[in-house]
């Protein structure tokens, strides 16, 4: 079994926290870290938040975003080793063109390090106020994963599809050659997981319970062989709800979970919005939990 990877999620964390939590994860051994988008907030949303039951957001609305591609930079110039990744961006709220500028500008500057998550945002203001169309967002989502690929890829390209055309063009500077940038295409519905398996390196999902990943992973692995991809390497990555102990992880792994992205600082009893606590909790959960999976499976940083 290949050693587990453990992100550290920095959602709704306050500006100058970002880069000495980055830097004290990449210390204590951490392998990613990972940042959320979210562009702004309604005042009011006409649509349920589709990741609790409820349908309300879990968070207040002055939680702090960064914007990913502002501080995942940021965080690749303050440290060496770590690795960066949305998680995920909405990417069907901005062109795509746009965003591989970025992207190969990223990669290229932190070799080997980068990669992007996408997925669909659920707010229909989103979409009005950015001049977006929602109706389209998964088609042209489909179409952005392919025009990304293309574009950081490097060399002359042309796109010829239904929401998004271009003539030869090529963005300087790509990814570095043989170094593509990995995918991971976010969704728990069945249009997200059809995606991923035909168009990911892998799939990212929200909380989800032991449960609840062995439903999606199987969903996953079919979809893949759909595709003629149930050999290709695939990441799978979420955030399990479950304690953090050696023991839970393990029995993720064998559920199939590659990537365990979490926040450290709610398992240790401490204040999580202590910034001191969450330094400390950061190697508190490498102790306890990623060396000792690690030494499981002969792994070492």
């Amino acid at each position: 079994m290949s050693a587990m990877k453990f992100t550290l999620a920095l959602a709704m964390t306050p500006p100058e926290m970002i880069l000495p939590l980055a830097r004290a994860a990449e210390a204590a051994g951490w392998d990613a870290v990972a940042m959320p988008d979210s562009v702004f907030y309604p005042r009011e949303v006409s649509a349920d938040y589709p990741f609790t039951p409820d349908g309300n957001r879990f968070w207040p609305d002055d939680a702090p975003f960064v914007d990913p591609l502002v501080g995942l930079p940021a965080v690749g110039a303050a440290t060496e080793r770590i690795s960066l990744y949305t998680n995920v961006l909405k990417t069907p709220l901005r062109e795509p063109l746009l965003v591989a500028k970025s992207l190969g500008s990223m990669a290229a500057m932190f070799p080997g390090r980068v990669g992007i998550g996408v997925g669909l945002s659920w707010i229909p203001e989103e979409f009005a106020w950015l001049g977006q169309e929602m109706r389209t967002r998964g088609r042209r989502l489909d179409e952005q994963i392919e025009i990304m690929r293309l574009v950081t890829g490097g060399g002359y390209v042309e796109y010829h599809g239904e929401h998004y055309d271009f003539d030869s063009l090529r963005m300087e500077p790509p990814a570095p050659p043989g170094e593509p940038v990995p995918i991971y295409v976010g969704g728990h519905s069945d249009a997200g997981i059809r995606r991923a398996a035909r168009l990911g390196d892998g799939w990212i999902g929200a909380q989800v319970t032991p449960e609840e990943l062995g439903g999606h992973v199987q969903r996953l692995r079919a979809a893949l062989e759909h595709e003629g991809r149930g050999d290709a390497p695939f990441e799978i990555k979420a955030t399990p709800m479950v304690p953090a102990t050696v023991e839970a992880m393990e029995e993720l792994a064998d559920i199939g979970l590659t990537d365990v992205i979490t926040m450290p600082w709610y398992f240790t009893g401490g204040d999580p919005e202590d910034r001191a606590h969450q330094v400390e909790s950061l190697q508190w959960f490498a102790d306890e939990v990623i060396e000792p999976m690690r030494a499981d499976t002969g792994s070492a940083r």
